[in-house]
């Protein structure tokens, strides 16, 4: 008798393993344990969840552990999704387990914990939200004497054919008794049903009809519908000024896609702009939108994620992270502000989602359009390359200006607000017109310092000073969340005497206050958006004209369409060109471009009024003159001399942990090491470094980097890879890689 050959699985596990592992599984459970699903099993000392790759092409099964069960009825992911997964994790260099983690909702996965077994499975438990719902009997009921108020409800039900108990609740109170009573008597029956929770629900959103395009919208949307009918892969830059309706484009770009039975998948950079997106999508689209950001509550974005894969919609809207939602049959990616920097992942899997949007779009041979009136210099240098295609809207919708730029030169100046800036105010308000001034700065002091020694109040676990708060009345650190009471005494020699320096946006908040006392005055930043739904509602206040100021960070000064702002104030406008990071003239040009085009974008003409103390520099020049292609060729000129991407690829080494010395050591050889293989391999590597990290130390954790710099990604990619393969275990530090950084502090 011939035994039959053990099945045996391949998985991955959400770890930092680099391998894969091969389990065996029970007769019982063979017909579960399929590719796309999830299996516990025993690894180590515990138990975890593992994902299943596929099967094993083995008879040798001897030292093998068991599957312990099978998580899932139906796959996770499809074939073409586990195609992207694999890329994400030889691109980036990161184990495949850790992929699949970051790529599905979280909280799923489950382990043993002393013992016992936590967390749930993705076809039930405590993430499944039900409720009841009660339905009027198939046959006629017999008559029978119930109570006026259990007979209101039987009608009710009978009326409805079905209807939930929260439904029920709302309209009868408490109805437990009656329910009970009806079913008993077979006059109702109850089903448990599954619901989605609705990040919607209290939304209601009056349906638009596409509006008219001006020539240059019109030929955009022309050259992306022919791409759409093509069914390959497209890559678009959609380069349009401020105002100019890349929006509008979008929406009649991804109408005939859902006529044909496509979907689309949105891309936006921060969650302070999906309210604002997804109205105008809803408007246009109805209900068949999912939204997946960090801001939805775990169940809500669990349930988000069974819409989208049960195929229960046909547009997603979301941040980075959306960039693995499980949508098939994609006609169209757009990345709205393609420029925007969050859409890099600052930890653990360090992925850009506007870079996997190409790669997807590639994968998916679809039209992938990047959108942006301030394009990345390599998107820019990508266009020229003819690795994207570009589309131009120069001119604004309606033929509407752009806004007039004042410069006020802040020397000698100690107010926050200037008194151009603040004349420019009252007008705007008196004129019954909105205002925007913007600080990307929040708190109201940068730092508090002693009036007697000049000693400054630093956080003691990050090299950084900390933030006033005045309405909180503590001081904090930005990074590790450290606090003190406040004004507070100095730490060097206990006095009480502490002055405040530099302005945030709460300090532009009081100072407004007190010199327009009637204004409605609204502060957008991280202290006032952390609540949940925090950001519709302020962005509600300005959309009804109940608020005649906005004072906030960068949040408000990309994305938002604000037709009633006529006058914007920019507050130090030089702050972000004095970061230590190549791109520093880039994004003072973008942030700045950027917030000056949210004037004037109604019907009345805009203005903006910036204060800097050195304004000279080109990229505060260019933005204001609105030259982009007169900074795009400084700028290029610069990183062709330095030796920077878009003429360069990067990646970085951190290496960090509590010891000051291990880390300098480690990194030290660290160093040592890649400067060996660099030699022996022959590569065209530069290798930067070991330097202390801007940010030195940093939660506690002393900081050094390493900065790789190849004209070839291959020989990048050889080095990093042959440096992990011979990388001496680390104890007592921490080291990460980071292919194509963003983020250099």
């Amino acid at each position: 008798m011939i035994c039959p050959s053990p099945t045996i699985i391949e998985v991955v596990v959400p770890l930092p393993f680099e391998k894969s592992f091969h389990y065996l599984v029970p007769p019982e459970l063979i017909q579960q344990a399929q590719p796309g699903r999830r299996v516990f099993v025993p690894f180590g000392g515990r138990k975890l969840t593992a994902y299943v790759l596929g099967n094993v092409e083995s008879s040798e099964s001897s030292g093998l552990k068991t599957v312990i069960d099978v998580l899932d009825d139906e796959p996770l992911w499809t074939d073409g999704e586990l195609e992207f997964f694999r890329w994400v994790s030889s691109y980036y260099l990161y184990p495949l387990g850790e992929v699949f983690k970051t790529a599905l909702p979280s909280g799923i996965n489950i382990q043993s914990k002393k013992g016992a077994v936590s967390g749930i499975s993705l076809t039930g438990g405590r993430k499944v939200k039900s409720e009841k719902f009660y339905l009027s009997a198939t046959e006629p009921p017999p008559r029978h004497h119930i109570g006026s108020k259990a007979a209101e409800i039987l009608a009710t039900i009978s009326d409805a054919g079905d209807i939930s108990s929260a439904d029920l609740r709302r309209r009868f109170g408490q109805c437990s008794l009656q329910l009970r009573r009806l079913e008993e008597l077979t006059l109702i029956r109850m089903e448990e049903r599954e619901i989605y929770r609705d990040p919607f629900a209290l939304e209601t959103i009056e349906r638009d009809t596409p509006r008219i395009l001006n020539r240059h919208q019109a030929r955009a949307l022309e050259l992306i519908s022919s791409a759409v009918e093509s069914r390959a892969f497209s890559p678009f830059l959609l380069h349009g000024v401020t105002g100019s309706g890349k929006t509008e484009v979008y929406l009649q770009a991804i109408a005939p896609v859902l006529e044909q039975g496509g979907t689309a998948l949105i891309l936006v950079p921060e969650i302070s702009l999906t309210p604002q997106l997804v109205r105008r999508f809803r408007a246009r689209f109805g209900a068949c939108i999912a939204i997946l950001h960090s801001a939805l509550s775990d169940g809500e974005r669990y349930d988000e994620w069974r819409r989208i894969r049960r195929g229960q919609v046909r547009i997603v809207i979301g941040a980075r992270s959306a960039i693995f939602a499980p949508l098939e049959n994609i006609g169209i990616i757009v990345v709205d502000e393609e420029h925007e920097a969050s859409f890099k992942q600052a930890e653990g899997l360090r992925y850009n989602a506007r870079d996997l949007s190409l790669v997807r779009g590639q994968m998916e041979k679809t039209v992938v359009v990047l959108g942006s009136a301030t394009p990345l210099m390599t998107s820019l240098h990508a266009v020229e390359q003819g690795r994207l295609k570009l589309l131009s809207l120069p001119e604004r919708v309606e033929n509407r200006p752009m806004p007039t730029v004042s410069i006020v030169q802040m020397k000698g100046i100690k107010e926050t607000i200037s008194p151009p800036l603040a004349l420019a105010l009252e007008e705007t308000i008196a004129a019954g017109e909105q205002s925007l001034v913007f600080l990307n700065r929040r708190g109201f002091a940068t730092l508090l310092v002693c009036g007697d020694c000049g000693e400054p109040l630093t956080c003691p676990n990050c090299s950084v000073t900390l933030t006033y708060h005045r309405q909180r009345r503590r001081s904090e650190c930005h990074y590790c969340d450290y606090t003190v009471p406040a004004p507070g005494i100095c730490p060097a020699c206990g006095s009480l005497e502490m002055k405040e320096l530099g302005a945030g946006t709460e300090r532009v908040d009081h100072d407004l206050r007190e010199l327009m006392p009637g204004a409605g005055i609204i502060r957008m930043d991280s202290d006032t958006t952390s609540g949940k739904g925090s950001h519709n509602r302020l962005l509600n206040r300005m959309t009804d004209g109940s608020a005649d100021v906005l004072i906030g960070t960068q949040m408000v000064a990309k994305g938002h369409d604000f037709p009633g702002v006529t006058l914007v104030g920019v507050l130090n406008a030089e702050a972000s060109l004095n970061m230590p990071d190549f791109r520093s003239a880039e994004r003072t040009f973008q942030i700045l471009s950027q917030v000056i085009g949210r004037a004037g974008r109604g019907t009345l003409p805009g203005r903006v009024v910036v204060q800097a103390h050195n304004p000279a520099h080109y990229a505060i020049q260019c933005a204001i003159e609105h030259d982009g292609e007169n900074f795009y060729r400084q700028e290029l000129e610069f990183r062709r001399e330095a030796g920077y991407p878009p003429f360069s690829f990067l990646a970085a080494f951190a290496i960090s942990g509590t010891s000051e010395q291990t880390v300098e050591e480690r990194a030290a050889a660290t160093a040592t090491l890649l400067i060996h293989i660099k030699r022996e391999m022959k590569l065209r590597v530069e290798i930067l470094g070991p330097a202390p990290s801007p940010l030195y130390r940093l939660r506690g954790r002393f900081r050094r980097q390493i900065l790789l710099k190849a004209i070839t990604r291959n020989d990048l990619r050889k080095l990093i890879v042959t440096w992990q393969i011979r990388r001496p275990p680390a104890s007592n530090v921490r080291e990460t890689v980071d292919i194509d950084p963003v983020d250099m502090m």
